[in-house]
Formats: structure tokens, C-alpha cells, sequence
């Protein structure tokens, strides 16, 4: 009796330890309170982003983070790199409509749009085409006084972007290679 109650605690152990199927890090499956994502879109987050049934955090491997994308969006328009940026050398993966994935050495690190055209979205009230005067009243807006880039803000601590004649033309989150 004994024994079988110890067999019971160690099956009862090892099943604790299951992974109960954690992706790989940098990588989840959509979980509750992750807005809805139809399959055919790609929704910016401040911590990355999600397409389709797959979300990303910064980290995610380039190769998920574009196989991904691809269905959704097509082939890039634009791959490129800079060895110039302030954070090391960074490579650029540029779809239609102004929408670009950030790398470094392998991994996504950050993302910025212009996309106009309802290519991607991102989460919140701000998107692009927001008028000034809305973007200034959404939670966690903050003007970026003496910029060197121009008009820009930030929404809270992960996500910023630029005005230009009074309306959000970019938004962006994660490691950027502006010249500052």
C-alpha cells in the first residue's frame, strides 16, 4: 500500500514537470488576453508582434519571425543591413506598404511602420493616420521634447513614433537604428 502510494506521488512528480507544450523562447501560441488575430494579419505589439496564429516576442528567431509573415504579407520588398547603428549592425526585412522587421544577429529586435494601407495594425488606439490631437489624449503619451529626428513621442515604455502635418505617419517599437 505503501509503495503504491509513493508511485502514485512520483507519476503525479514527473507530470508536473511536463512542458505542457511551452514553445521555444521568443515564440508563443496566442493565449487569453492576446487581442484576436484573424489569420491573415499581423497585429504590432510593444514586446513584438503576432501574425497570424503565432506570436513573437523580441528575441524570436529571424527565420520563424519570416516564415510567419511571408503568407501574410508576400515576399519583402527590401532586405538590407547597416553596420552603422548605435546598437551594433542591424538587418532590415521591408514588406509592402512600409512595414519593417528589425534584426540582430539573428533574432528580432525591434519593428517601425508607415503602413497606411491595413497591412498590419497595432495594438492600442494610435495607429497610423491617428490625428494629434487623439494621440495626445491615449494612455501613456509623452511628446519627445528637443528630438533630433522630429516630432516624436512615445506610448509609454515600449512603443513611439512621429507626427508630420498633425497626424501619427510612424510608429515603432524595440531597437531602432535612428541617427540621433
Amino acid at each position: 500500500m505503501i509503495r503504491a502510494g509513493w508511485m502514485t506521488l512520483a507519476a503525479l512528480g514527473l507530470a508536473a514537470c511536463d512542458s505542457g507544450g511551452v514553445p521555444p523562447p521568443g515564440q508563443e501560441q496566442l493565449r487569453a488576453g492576446t487581442p484576436h488575430v484573424a489569420d491573415d494579419e499581423v497585429v504590432l505589439r510593444g514586446q513584438g508582434l503576432v501574425a497570424g496564429p503565432e506570436a513573437f516576442y523580441f528575441a524570436a528567431g529571424r527565420s520563424e519571425v519570416e516564415a510567419a509573415l511571408q503568407p501574410i504579407l508576400g515576399e519583402p520588398v527590401e532586405i538590407s543591413e547597416n553596420a552603422e547603428c548605435g546598437t551594433g549592425t542591424m538587418q532590415f526585412t521591408e514588406y509592402t506598404g512600409g512595414f519593417i522587421v528589425n534584426f540582430q544577429r539573428g533574432n528580432l529586435v525591434g519593428w517601425n511602420t508607415s503602413d497606411k494601407f491595413g497591412a498590419t495594425r497595432v495594438v492600442g488606439e494610435v495607429q497610423i493616420g491617428t490625428p494629434r490631437a487623439e494621440a495626445q489624449n491615449a494612455d501613456g503619451f509623452f511628446a519627445i521634447e528637443d528630438s533630433t529626428l522630429g516630432d516624436e513621442f512615445a506610448l509609454g515604455n515600449a512603443m513611439g513614433g512621429f507626427f508630420e502635418d498633425d497626424e501619427v505617419v510612424m510608429l515603432y517599437a524595440g531597437a531602432q537604428c535612428f541617427s540621433r
